[in-house]
This record gives C-alpha cells, sequence and structure tokens, in this order.
C-alpha cells in the first residue's frame, strides 16, 4: 500500500564540503584536529595528526549512488562481497547532496516533506582526537560554523541540520547548544559513546554533565544519537577502519560490523540506570541509525536492574525508558518486534538516504514493511518524527 501523505524522514544525510573540517577551525588549531593531504594521488585527511583511512575519499566526488549495497543488507541473495559491490558505477556528486535549495526540490520528487540531516563523516572524528579536548571542541564548533554556512540549522521549516556537540567540555557544550538554539535548532546529534573528559572517562549519565541536561531539560530540543565511531573500532578485535568495516568491506566479518547497536545499548542502558530521566523528565532522546536489534536484550537487563536494586530506582527505568526514548530501526530489521517493544508513538523512520547502505528511495520502504494498520503506519512515517521536531520547552 502506497502512503497518499508525505513522508517525513529522520534519518537525510549531506556529504561535507572539502573544508568543512577546517573552514572555520582556527589555523594554528587545524594540525590538532583535520588537515586535508594528497596521498599517492588521492585526498586523504589527517585527523588529530594520523592519516585516516575510514572511507576511500572523502570528498566523496564521484561517489555511488544512494542505496547501492540494498540488496547485500537485505540478506545479498547473490553472496557478492560489499566490496565487489562497491567497484566501478560512480557518479558525479548530485548538487542535492551539498545544497539545501536543490535538496528541497529532490524532496519534492520523492514525496518527502521534511528531513532530519545528519554527517557523514562528522559523526566518526571524535574518536580520533578525543585525548585532546581542546582540538574537540575547536574541531566541531568549527564544523557547525560550516554546517550553519552550507546548509542553516532550519531550512525552509523542511530541513533541520542537527549540530554536532560533544560533552568532553560541559561549558563548551553549553554555549554550543546556546548558540544552536538561537539558529532554530531542533535536534542535536552525538556519538552514542563515554565522554572522554579532561579529568577521564565518565558515562553521559554522570552528575558532571548536569548543566547540559538540565538545558536540554528546559528547552525541549531532542538529543540524537547517531550511528558513528563510538570507540569499539579501537578495542582491538579488528584493526581495519571503522567506516569501511561499518558496511561490511572488511576482510572478513568483525566486531565492527556489528558495533552500531552495541554503542547504543550501552549508552542507552547506562543512562537509564543514572536515573537520567527521572532527574531530568522532560528529555527526548532518538536512536537514529543504530538498527533496533538490541532493544529485546536491553529491555531484559532493565528488568533484572530494577529487581536486583530496587531501592536504586524511584520509578520503573522500563516505563521511563519508553517514555523518552525513541527508536528509528534499520529499514532490514524486524519492525513488527520494536513495534511490540516501543509502540507505535516511539518508532521513527528513516531511510539513511542518499547513503549506499540505506534505500535506493525514501519511500521505497514500503517494499519493506509488514502489514500494519493504517494509523501505525502513518505515526512511522511522518507523524511521530513531525511532533519530535518541534521544541517542547519544560
Amino acid at each position: 500500500m502506497e502512503p497518499n501523505f508525505d513522508l517525513v524522514d529522520c534519518d537525510n544525510h549531506y556529504y561535507e564540503a572539502p573544508d568543512a573540517f577546517f573552514r572555520h577551525v582556527p589555523k594554528a588549531m587545524q594540525p590538532r584536529c583535520v588537515v586535508q593531504a594528497e596521498v599517492e594521488g588521492r585526498v586523504r585527511h589527517i585527523v588529530g595528526g594520523n592519516l585516516d583511512f575510514s572511507v576511500g575519499n572523502p570528498l566523496f566526488d564521484p561517489v555511488k549512488p544512494a542505496g547501492s549495497l540494498h540488496e547485500y543488507y537485505r540478506g545479498n541473495p547473490d553472496g557478492r562481497p560489499a566490496a565487489e559491490l562497491m567497484r566501478g558505477n560512480l557518479e558525479p556528486q548530485p548538487a542535492c547532496y551539498r545544497d539545501p535549495a536543490a535538496r528541497i526540490s529532490t524532496m519534492d520528487e520523492q514525496g518527502v516533506e521534511r528531513v532530519w540531516l545528519f554527517p557523514t563523516l562528522g559523526v566518526l572524528y571524535e574518536e580520533l582526537v578525543k585525548h585532546d579536548v581542546e582540538a574537540v571542541c575547536a574541531l566541531f564548533q568549527g564544523f557547525n560554523r560550516w554546517l550553519e554556512d552550507d546548509w542553516r540549522i532550519s531550512y525552509a521549516d523542511r530541513i533541520y541540520s542537527a549540530p554536532y556537540i560533544s560533552l568532553a567540555d560541559v561549558d563548551w557544550a553549553c554555549a554550543e547548544l546556546e548558540w544552536a538554539l538561537e539558529r532554530d535548532a531542533r535536534m542535536i546529534v552525538m556519538r552514542p559513546a563515554a565522554i572522554m573528559t579532561a579529568e577521564g572517562s565518565k558515562a553521559p549519565g554522570d552528575p558532571h554533565f548536569d548543566p547540559f541536561w538540565a538545558r536540554v531539560n528546559e528547552s525541549g530540543i531532542v538529543v540524537t544519537i547517531h550511528t558513528g565511531n563510538s570507540g569499539y573500532s579501537t578495542n582491538g578485535y579488528s584493526s581495519e577502519s571503522f567506516g569501511r568495516a561499518s558496511i561490511g568491506m572488511s576482510s572478513r566479518p568483525s566486531v565492527k560490523n556489528l558495533s552500531l547497536g552495541r554503542a547504543a545499548y550501552d549508552f542507552l542502558f547506562s543512562i537509564s540506570c543514572d536515573n537520567l530521566f527521572a532527574r531530568f523528565p522532560n528529555l527526548r532522546i532518538a536512536s537514529i541509525e543504530n538498527g533496533s536489534g538490541f532493544l529485546r536484550d536491553l529491555f531484559q537487563n532493565l528488568h533484572h536492574a530494577k529487581n536486583r536494586n530496587p531501592w536504586h530506582f524511584g520509578e520503573d527505568p522500563e516505563a521511563l525508558f519508553r517514555e523518552h526514548v525513541y527508536m528509528s530501526p534499520f529499514w532490514e530489521d524486524d519492525f513488527l518486534e520494536v513495534l511490540s517493544l516501543m509502540g507505535p508513538d516511539r518508532v521513527l523512520y528513516g531511510s539513511d538516504w542518499p547513503h549506499m547502505e540505506g534505500l535506493p528511495q525514501p519511500r521505497d520502504i514500503m517494499t519493506e514493511m509488514p502489514n500494519v494498520e493504517a494509523e501505525t503506519l502513518r505515526k512511522y512515517l511522518r507523524d511521530n518524527t513531525l511532533a519530535l521536531t518541534d521544541l517542547r520547552p519544560a
């Protein structure tokens, strides 16, 4: 059944401009952040002083068409390696990958009313500079200023770009949040990971970060945790780069292929056990492009945590999770399972367009959907994300 309404897509992406990571970074800080170099005839990024191979071509021009790995993620019926599917078939980068006016025209053609817009490379680089807190702040402050230059934080009330915020320095995070709110941001994005601060690693629900969470709570902005390099790429189980491995292009299966959901699981379980939702009851957290296959186990462990530590939880952590967290499953996930675990008001549709592992077109989701009630379908494809897009001040 083809929906008779335009979609609201919670997971669209841009490809960063060639100077996105240094246009607004002070010259003296650039070597500690990101610089560009030509290595053996190819453009590469040097991140935190180290040559980075997260992706083969950080300029993404030419680029593989959207959804090029669709069949691979559908179950790979032809049994072909992702690296083989990636060869050839490159196209000049379409204007809509870097220009908001062109993206609006494409959205009109696609039957998409509004989108949440996320980085491609921007979610990969905090891990690579995390031990230099000053560099983290300089890099992502500059990155957000580039985002405002090229996309605007809110464009035509249809494209909502998510500024990237790290909690590495809580004072900086609070100031950057204010900057985003002043520019009509509807959501911010961070990686699902423990936070490396100047005092060492801390859980995201640590009281150290309460000034930030208090302002999020007051403003009613949505915090999204989007898949990225969350540190599972440096745990020793695999030596291959995160970017290529995470989309199946490693030489063998590895934890990097499967770490996306694990990172979100740990983040969400951690903030639940730290009673973040009880302390800040107006928080809304959206998990984007992390999948949903981890949910059943997460709820089981929240149940165990509650029963074994009843003195710790003033409110039921499972109920709080379902009240405050919104899940965007992978298009290839078991939709009926996430629906049963989260309920119809807490599932969000994200196409991952125009990435290779996403859908060729956002409305192609209908070829993957089980039979559900029309009201549930509309909530999933439109209404839930639309409701989250509006700020909800406390």
